[in-house]
């Protein structure tokens, strides 16, 4: 993945935090949090501020290269896969697995009455076996 071309194919001046926090996140095929994106960034640009890598990765959320979830108590996750999928967290570790949108069935949203669905997302917990071929955090 050649991760300048995609910043400047979606309109992103490439400055080098910008690169470096893109880099970090869209690489990874995990589910970072802010802090852990700059702790990683950080190794590298020991000069980046906190602010930059979140405006960072708020911009790529609103480029559509990223989507930004709650799936950690509290905490949001960037996830890199911004095709249509759902969620596995492993309890005992805290990894977050993606699992493929056509893995699960939800029926009934019809049934709700006085709402109108237009879109879904489910989040499951447990504990992980072994993975196949789902990617994890």
């Amino acid at each position: 993945m050649d991760v300048l071309s995609l910043l400047r194919e979606r309109g992103i001046q490439p400055t080098p935090q910008r690169l470096a926090v893109a880099e970090v996140v869209l690489r990874s095929g995990v589910h970072p949090s802010a802090d852990e994106v700059f702790a990683r960034v950080r190794d590298d640009l020991p000069t980046i501020s906190r602010a930059t890598v979140y405006n960072t990765l708020n911009l790529l959320v609103e480029k559509g290269l990223l989507m930004s979830q709650i799936l950690r108590e509290g905490t949001v996750v960037f996830d890199p896969n911004v095709q249509r999928h759902h969620h596995f967290i492993d309890e005992r570790t805290g990894r977050i697995y993606d699992l493929p949108w056509s893995a699960l069935r939800v029926s009934g949203t019809g049934a709700l009455e006085g709402f109108e669905v237009r879109d879904y997302h489910v989040v499951m917990k447990g504990r992980a076996g072994k993975p196949r071929n789902n990617k994890r955090s």
